[in-house]
């Protein structure tokens, strides 16, 4: 009887020991695989915006890409865009405002998930940045009160010019051999820049066509400016972090809106050419 009651006790101290290793395995199974998870979330930078729900989008005010309209509504081209874009991403838009010489850093340290404001593609963004296609076609303009006297760039050696500073436009002025003899001022905002021409102040502003023709005119503000001349043709995309994965699926969205016809209902609302 006790011989029995030996084995019988050994059985079940196997059975015993045999459940307990199962369920470590099952646990070190889950726990590893959790690891797995975790670890490829942490390298998908799309995986990290859709964890928080949420794209968080660097910007200046910039019209006609991101502005407050008459009413106090937060809009414009690229607004409305990236609206469209979270919503096939399944996030929310959250629109900060940044200051565009710091945009880099604030990327990088993600205070921001991606630069969305008529930002000119550039081959040293690129090689730094996580860059989409080429969504809309744009240029840098010499802009002047209407009256002005203008043939070239070479009319404006030793005058006053202005641009943003950081922008393509400051980048027009030092590489253009003629406006590099101005003198040259930076601003904060493009903005800026008209009310220096429009008040007498500058001769001349170098920023985007974009911008120029929402903002000048007959029935503007600054009626009494107007775009002398078009310089260097560009492009506009979005900027990402650098090898981020997020970049190709804005890429994708960017393909099903313009298939749908909603990047073109976007443009002609907004004045704007899209990019090939």
């Amino acid at each position: 009887m006790k011989k029995f009651a030996s084995i019988f006790a050994a059985v079940v101290f196997s059975m015993a020991l045999m459940i307990s290793l199962s369920a470590c395995g099952s646990s070190a199974d889950s726990t590893a695989s959790a690891s797995a998870e975790s670890a490829a979330s942490e390298d998908s930078d799309l995986a990290y915006i859709q964890g928080n729900g949420k794209m968080v989008i660097g910007y200046t005010v910039y019209e006609p890409m991101n502005y407050t309209d008459e009413n106090g509504v937060f809009t414009g081209f690229d607004t409305e865009l990236a609206t469209a874009v979270c919503e096939k991403l399944g996030v929310e838009p959250e629109f900060v405002e940044i200051n565009w010489d710091t945009k880099e850093t604030e990327l990088a340290a993600k205070s921001i998930d991606c630069i969305w404001n008529g930002l000119t593609l550039t081959a040293e963004r690129e090689a730094n940045m996580a860059c989409t296609n080429a969504y809309v076609k744009n240029a840098q303009v010499v802009v002047m009160k209407a009256d002005s006297a203008y043939s070239s760039t070479a009319d404006l050696v030793g005058k006053t010019v202005v641009a943003e500073a950081g922008s393509a436009g400051e980048t027009t002025i030092l590489e253009d051999e003629n406006l590099a003899q101005a003198d040259f001022i930076s601003k904060t905002v493009q903005t800026d820049c008209l009310m220096e021409v429009a008040a007498g102040t500058a001769d001349a502003a170098i920023l985007d066509l974009t911008l120029a023709s929402a903002m000048i005119g007959e029935g503007t503000d600054y009626a009494s400016l107007a775009i002398k001349d078009e310089l260097n043709v560009e492009e506009y995309g979005v900027a990402f972090r650098k090898g981020s994965d997020a970049a190709e699926a804005t890429n994708k969205a960017f393909e099903e809106l313009k298939a749908d016809g909603t990047m073109e209902l976007l443009a002609e609302k907004y004045a704007l050419t899209l990019a090939d």
